[in-house]
């Protein structure tokens, strides 16, 4: 069993702290490390190491910064499976989603490594007789980043890359849950010859989030995880004056119109729905076939697909799913299903009593299909962030649509048809802040931003692209004159 240090001024410290969490191996149960929950002191002396280091890193130019960054991208390429591996090995997921998660991560890292680019400001010339004006965008100071379990080494580079390469000086929290893969990734940050200070990785719970929400000199907080939360994140943020974008949880549904092609819909929620175990937030959870022999199709197609997902440990590589991130979550996960059953679903598949051989006890949880399923039943109201896909049958299109607009998550969506028109209409009217057309994750490229609508966003900017940059960065406006010489007097009225 090892011990996580945290990172601070460019140095692993080992906490003080006589509180620590447990770190797991999901797959097999046993305990590997432990995380220290640091105290609100060690918190403090990581913000003031950012601190020290701030002025300077925003005096630095952008382009040599981004230099920094190109070197922090081929350090990420050149060890991206040995960061995987760390990831795989405290999250439970496979070995190539885990490597699909870095490569995502590390694209926005080469969009940060435009940065030059992107922090051109504007430049008025002649506003005014001799008047000249220019803006350009300017970093806030320290900021701080909070982030789940689901995506240990992903979300983390959804955050820092934009915000150092703007000029910031950053603090990480990560969860304590899985925390070896981003001081993987902060030791090659520091290999890549950022200045000491720049980035720092802070470890704790509860008392090291509020230390960051609290103290003065943290200029801007960014969040991922669950609604309940990201609210609490948002309004203790904001009430201290700093600048918060939370993003909360999701209920994500996929409508398959009577034209799709059942395969390829079976397919696509077979990945969306039970990929990673269910533990993505743009996971899709909910299929809502229109009119019943487009559901019963689904069915048809969906029950021996989920009956026979390859379950295993990152280290199989024919797993197609591993087990979810805690023992706790496994129960609440068959506490999910037991009460679609007890509220009437239909239970096409159970999970409930997956058991792999060897790894018994691992926190495996098996493909889970719930047919029948209706508006007011808890798994459809609640967020399960598990391997479970429910059927929610409508009569219509207008009908399923109304579903998605009136539920309290916004966070991301798709259907599956053949129909441009209805495609398009679908675009427009629907209420969620990231669509999928025939795509069932439609999780944005880096140079776009990813953010969803209603509660499963607080704050009014999405996370990484264009967004990151103006979250990370504030408007300053210049308007300059030169006088020649010339006397004119006062004048009281307004400029113009």
């Amino acid at each position: 069993m090892y011990k996580i240090s945290n990172a601070i001024h460019g140095k692993k410290i080992n906490s003080l702290s006589s509180r620590s969490s447990a770190v797991f191996n999901p797959a097999t149960g046993e305990q590997i490390a432990k995380t220290p929950l640091s105290t609100v002191d060690e918190v403090n002396e990581a913000v003031a190491s950012a601190k020290s280091v701030a002025k300077e890193w925003a005096r630095t130019p952008p382009l040599k910064r981004a230099k920094f960054m190109f070197n922090f991208k081929y350090l990420l390429d050149k060890h991206s499976a040995d960061i995987a591996r760390e990831l795989s090995r405290e999250h439970g997921k496979t070995h190539e989603d885990a490597l699909g998660e870095v490569t995502r991560g590390i694209e926005v890292v080469d969009f940060a490594c435009g940065i030059p680019n992107l922090l051109k400001g504007e430049f008025s010339r002649n506003v005014g007789p001799s008047i000249d004006s220019y803006a350009d965008r300017q970093p806030l100071g320290v900021v701080a980043g909070i982030t789940p379990f689901n995506f240990p080494a992903m979300v983390p580079m959804w955050m820092y890359p934009i915000a150092v390469a703007c000029g910031n000086t950053f603090i990480l929290k990560p969860s304590e849950r899985n925390p070896s893969a981003p001081m993987l990734c902060w030791e090659l940050f520091q290999e890549a010859g950022f200045p000491e200070g720049v980035f720092n990785v802070i470890h704790g719970d509860k008392e090291a989030v509020d230390a960051l929400l609290d103290h003065r000199d943290v200029k801007a907080i960014s969040f991922v995880g669950s609604t309940p939360i990201a609210e609490y994140i948002y309004s203790r943020g904001t009430a201290n004056g700093k600048r918060v974008q939370a993003l909360g949880g999701a209920k994500n549904h996929m409508i398959i119109m009577p034209d799709a092609d059942m395969d390829q819909a079976a397919d696509a929620l077979m990945g969306a729905g039970f990929g990673s175990a269910g533990e993505r937030c743009m996971a899709i959870s909910v299929a809502v076939p229109i009119g019943d022999a487009t559901a019963d199709a689904l069915v048809e197609k969906l029950a021996p697909r989920v009956e026979s997902l390859k379950i295993g440990p990152s280290t199989d590589e024919d797993a197609e799913m591993g087990p979810v991130i805690t023992k706790a979550h496994q129960e609440k996960v068959k506490g999910y299903i037991d009460k679609g059953v007890a509220e009437g679903a239909k239970l096409v598949v159970d999970g409930r009593d997956f058991s792999l051989q060897g790894y018994e006890e691992g926190y495996f949880v098996g493909g889970t299909l719930f047919d029948n399923v209706t508006s007011n039943m808890t798994i459809y109201k609640e967020e399960i962030f598990g391997p479970v896909l429910s059927v929610l049958r409508a009569k219509d299109y207008g009908e399923a649509v109304k579903l998605i607009n009136d539920h309290e998550y916004g966070n991301g969506t798709a259907i599956f048809t053949r129909d441009g028109d209805a495609a398009r209409e679908f675009a427009d009217d629907i209420e969620v802040g990231m669509v999928g057309i025939n795509v069932p994750i439609p999780v944005p490229v880096a140079y776009h931003s990813f953010g969803g609508w209603k509660r499963s966003l607080f704050g009014d900017h999405s996370i990484y692209g264009p967004e990151g940059v103006h979250f990370y960065t504030r408007l300053k406006t210049v308007t300059t004159r030169w006088p020649k010489g010339i006397k004119e007097g006062a004048t009281f009225a307004f400029p113009t």
